[in-house]
């Protein structure tokens, strides 16, 4: 598994990211083989480094599922798959 470099400061997962704030992809992280699969599967989504990406709207008080929307597209995440994201707000 690619070792990245250290995060910059003021970079963060975008489970953390509030709402309404654009951030910039940084990269996707796969910390198991079984997160490996969704990694690739983010990245066929447009879920790649240097994408521009906003959350739009948190569900169940941010411990359910968040509209993100990258590019034109909306979609509807969990937060295990967001967490696997790293951002740098915009």
């Amino acid at each position: 598994m690619p070792r990245h470099a250290p995060a910059p400061p003021g970079s963060i997962t975008l489970d953390r990211l509030p709402t309404h704030v654009r951030a910039v992809i940084r990269c996707v992280h796969a910390p198991t083989a079984q997160a490996q699969a969704l990694q690739r599967r983010l990245q066929e989504l447009g879920f790649v480094p240097g994408a521009r990406v906003e959350v739009l709207r948190r569900l169940l008080l941010g411990r359910g599922p968040m509209a993100v929307r990258i590019g034109g597209t909306t979609f509807a995440m969990r937060p295990f798959e967001s967490a696997l994201i790293e951002v740098t707000p915009a």
